[in-house]
């Protein structure tokens, strides 16, 4: 691993790590109502969101990561994150539990991370359609992955107060 390389995946394993707070501050002390709102019906309230962050920590991001280290000649197994809502039965898990089981699983990935011993992150999987996904790519969009829910949980929040409340929130400043 190159200076470089290895400046980026501790970088980015910091942020995961990091994020394992601002995911539980943002979704601790959540009443159930809030937990299950839908801006729309087709949209994610956040106990959809959490049990989604949940398999993919463990389904999607350091699964494939894993592969891509260890077996990137073997056929990579396929994952429908769409589909997992009504597969995995989202919308009746227990909230709490769930986000437990997210950060628990946070920490395990961080963990594994961690004990990584000079990973080569450049190694790919030639993927049929996509081709070369390497370590690097995974890595990276997991952190980007954190951010893009950490905004859209944020969002949700902030539609779920303008909803409660029925007060315009321009005041705050423009969203």
């Amino acid at each position: 691993m190159t200076e470089e390389s290895s400046f980026k995946s501790h970088f980015i394993i910091s942020e995961l790590n990091n994020n394992w707070d601002d995911f539980k501050s943002i979704l601790s002390a959540i009443s159930k109502q809030e937990y299950m709102w839908k801006p729309a019906p087709d949209k994610w309230c956040l106990l959809e969101i959490v049990c989604h962050l949940y398999d993919e920590e463990r389904e999607d991001f350091r699964a494939r990561l894993n592969h891509v280290l260890t077996t990137p000649d073997l056929p990579m197994p396929g994952i429908d994150p769409v589909a997992l809502v009504i597969q995995n039965d989202y919308i009746n898990k227990d909230y709490h539990e769930m986000l437990n089981q997210f950060l628990a699983e946070r920490k395990n990935s961080v963990k594994w991370l961690n004990s990584l011993s000079s990973p080569d992150y450049k190694q790919a999987y030639m993927h049929p359609k996509f081709g070369a996904l390497n370590g690097e790519l995974f890595l990276t969009n997991w952190l980007a992955h954190d951010y893009l829910h950490i905004r859209q949980i944020t969002k949700l929040k902030y539609d779920y107060l303008k909803f409660q409340t029925g007060q315009d929130l321009k005041y705050a400043g423009e969203w």
